[in-house]
């Protein structure tokens, strides 16, 4: 988030999108080849939730956040983010049924406080006022995308490999950004080229796109949805940890009231009974 906000200006949202992308592509492509002959079937009797996946995961929420970022906050796009989990969970129980014990409910609630704390600056003042522009609407698109793409992982093709799922997913979410990307090229809107342009979306295209992804649908796939949603509010959290290390920057009360609160609601909501 942060990242996307600060290179705004020299990378577009859609060539952003677009490179992270290829780049996770090709770095996924080897580690998916060894597998796509013996399980080539398996994919194709399931390319219904493989093409749905790929849209909302890879073409649809990155997109809409780099949306968003062009014209709201970093602050902004974290908050609203942190409604990720509720949405999931809500998205879950309409669509499957699941439903949350009362313990995990709390849970959910305390981290989402947590994460609003530290966003908030310990500020009510801040979450009071508010104001939504139209980065903030393709936020929330992208919070609704995201949930979807959770909950809907649900339904992807049973013994296909890691790799070669993340590498569908990919392919399929390329192909949606690419008539895009060249219609923001068409409008004039390039990368500019330096250093700094092209280490960011190296970073963005390893780490967030092939080797977060991997973690997230493997998250998904060991504790489900719901469980696997409320993680992101550690958003803040890391933020906060990378801020002091890298940047030099003092922690606040509040800034260890959020953490405190978040790892006492994602422990509410993991705890069994």
């Amino acid at each position: 988030m942060v990242l996307g906000r600060g290179i705004r200006a020299d990378v577009p949202p859609m060539a952003l999108a677009f490179w992270r992308w290829a780049i996770a592509f090709m770095l996924v492509l080897p580690l998916a080849l060894p597998h796509l002959k013996s399980q080539w079937q398996l994919l194709k009797q399931g390319w219904r939730p493989v093409f749905v996946l790929g849209l909302l995961g890879v073409g649809g929420y990155n997109t809409f956040a780099y949306l968003a970022l062009q014209t709201t906050t970093a602050t902004n796009a974290v908050l609203l983010n942190s409604f990720i989990p509720v949405a999931t969970i809500a998205i879950s129980w309409a669509f499957l049924g699941k439903r949350l014990t009362p313990l995990a409910a709390l849970g959910v609630v305390v981290s989402l406080i947590g994460a609003l704390t530290i966003v908030a600056r310990g500020d009510l003042d801040v979450l009071l006022h508010l104001a939504l522009n139209t980065g903030d609407l393709w936020m929330l698109a992208a919070v609704a995308i995201w949930a979807i793409y959770t909950v809907g992982l649900a339904w992807r093709p049973a013994g296909v490999h890691p790799m070669l799922m993340l590498a569908a997913f990919t392919a399929v979410g390329l192909a949606a950004l690419f008539p895009a990307y060249l219609w923001e090229m068409a409008q004039g809107r390039t990368i500019n080229v330096h250093a700094g342009s092209l280490l960011s979306l190296a970073y963005v295209g390893i780490f967030p796109s092939f080797v977060g992804y991997i973690f997230y649908n493997r998250g998904v796939a060991e504790v489900g949805a719901n469980k696997a949603s409320l993680f992101i509010h550690l958003m803040p959290v890391f933020g906060t940890l990378l801020s002091v290390v890298f940047l030099g920057e003092i922690p606040y009360a509040y800034h260890y009231a959020g953490i405190a609160l978040i790892f006492a609601g994602i422990w509410l909501t993991m705890k069994k009974g």
